[in-house]
């Protein structure tokens, strides 16, 4: 076997470990502790509350209640007025 060979195969390897590093650096999880900063933040309702649901804030899809229990329909905006762990409590923008 070639040292050029064995080289490239170094390489290779190398980039693949570079590749699945990037990957799994890239992968973004909500947090699970600490103070949420979504009240007050405007969401696009993706899925229709009736009353749970889900809507969209800065690019990230989270689960969400409406606040009175109404229905609220997809692609209506909301303001997020509390929140139960990761459950956002949401009531219709006017």
């Amino acid at each position: 076997m070639s040292l050029t060979v064995v080289f490239m195969g170094l390489i290779l390897a190398g980039l693949l470990i570079a590749v699945v590093w990037v990957a799994a650096l890239s992968r973004h999880k909500k947090a699970s502790t600490g103070r949420l900063d979504l009240v007050a933040a405007v969401a696009v309702v993706e899925t229709t509350l009736k009353p749970e649901g889900s809507v969209l804030i800065r690019g990230e899809l989270w689960r969400a209640r409406s606040r009175q229990g109404d229905r609220v329909e997809r692609g209506q905006t909301v303001r997020v007025v509390g929140a139960r762990g990761h459950l956002l409590e949401v009531e219709p923008t006017l």
